[in-house]
């Protein structure tokens, strides 16, 4: 890692330092607005969290400093804060959108289809990212409120596959979230919907065994999984009937297709060295790719940071580092421009294929042929 500014423990205990990464909770009235006024107000959530913020890293451009590795976790109460207290603020404003919108009726169904798409952007964006940093965590009430948020997108087998699965495997066949070379999403999204629920069910199924226990145990948390879920779906039918359901519903898959989206980008073409016999090199840095824009990262809570999120999973987002072009591959642009250009595949394509190629060139010129990994044909890793 190249020498960076370093942002000293009394500098990051600041709640002034930890502001900007509250910008997301100004999303939470807009999809008021736009319950209640209805018009082209439905479209302000996805404006802003796209948008807006991509407009902001055009101006404010790149943030490279680094915090201290020293900063204990009690000097980070305000970064916690707010991924803490979002999922009570997202729950209450999903199901009270829900509940004001079908009990009022003064929104056409274009408009609450519109609303609820950017309320799945938020869900997605947000709510999933904050579940994804505390899903990584060791204090079981953080774990419990990812599961919550997870739940509100109906994807909670995320956790499993994530922990278990993604951060073991990335960069290799057996990991259903990394993007191959030349795999457009249109391919991809509909392959890990597929892929995804079973590699997190055998991933627990697994770990049960090693104990000696079935697949069915209490303890396999897709118990858990379903219970949310089913808590969930019946909240939408309470407040909302069975419309409340079908916004509820259309809101989760759009939340699904944005964390997809950025699993899409993160590992693009990124693949791992095979060593034989199902050996692989180790994660480093260049498994990911990175962005150093600074409004996007406040609204993703540096999940751009993304390789050394692989480096220390359970590190604390205000904590992770950045790397220099020669340790980490950087992207031009932030996660939400990313996105929206990974929606277009022949333009992907164009612009990305020879990103990984040159990838390639300096990290492994000594791979003459490309194609197991193009095609995620190398084999299983032991």
């Amino acid at each position: 890692m190249s020498s960076f500014p370093i942002i000293p423990r009394t500098q990051m205990a600041k709640a002034s330092r930890a502001a900007p990464f509250w910008l997301s909770a100004g999303l939470i009235p807009l999809a008021w607005v736009g319950a209640i006024f209805g018009g082209w107000t439905v479209i302000l959530m996805p404006i802003a969290t796209w948008y807006l913020f991509s407009a902001i890293d055009a101006v404010a451009g790149t943030f490279e400093d680094n915090a201290d590795l020293d900063t204990p976790d009690s000097d980070l109460f305000w970064y916690r804060a707010i991924t803490i207290l979002w999922a009570p603020m997202q729950f209450i404003t999903l199901f009270g959108v829900i509940w004001y919108v079908t009990s009022t009726g003064h929104l056409s169904g274009l408009e609450q289809i519109v609303l609820f798409f950017g309320m799945g952007v938020v869900s997605g964006t947000i709510g999933i990212t904050y579940a994804h940093e505390l899903c990584h965590q060791k204090p079981k009430f953080e774990r419990w409120l990812g599961d919550i948020l997870l739940s509100m997108a109906l994807y909670s087998h995320f956790r499993s596959e994530h922990l278990l699965v993604h951060h073991r495997y990335v960069g290799t066949p057996r990991d259903p979230v990394t993007a191959r070379y030349n795999e457009g999403f249109h391919r991809y999204f509909p392959r890990v919907l597929r892929q995804q629920p079973v590699s997190a069910f055998k991933a627990e199924q697994a770990m049960l065994a090693r104990k000696k226990l079935e697949w069915h145990h209490p303890s396999n948390p897709f118990w858990r999984y379903a219970l949310l879920q089913l808590i969930m779906i019946l909240c939408a039918i309470l407040v909302g009937g069975f419309v409340g359901l079908a916004l509820f519903a259309w809101q989760a898959f759009i939340a699904i297709w944005q964390l997809e989206l950025v699993n899409y980008v993160e590992h693009y073409g990124l693949t791992r060295k095979h060593l034989g016999d199902g050996k692989y090199e180790h994660v480093l840095p260049r498994h990911s790719w990175n962005a150093s824009q600074k409004a996007s990262n406040w609204l993703l809570i540096n999940l751009q940071r993304h390789s050394d999120h692989h480096y220390k999973p359970d590190r604390r987002f205000p904590m992770l580092q950045t790397y220099s072009e020669d340790d980490a591959p950087q992207l031009p642009y932030g996660y939400p421009i990313m996105t929206m250009l990974a929606m277009i595949p022949p333009l992907w394509r164009r612009y990305m294929n020879p990103q990984v190629r040159a990838w390639r060139k300096k990290y492994y010129p000594e791979i003459e042929d490309w194609t197991p990994y193009k095609t995620a044909t190398n084999p299983m890793p032991r």
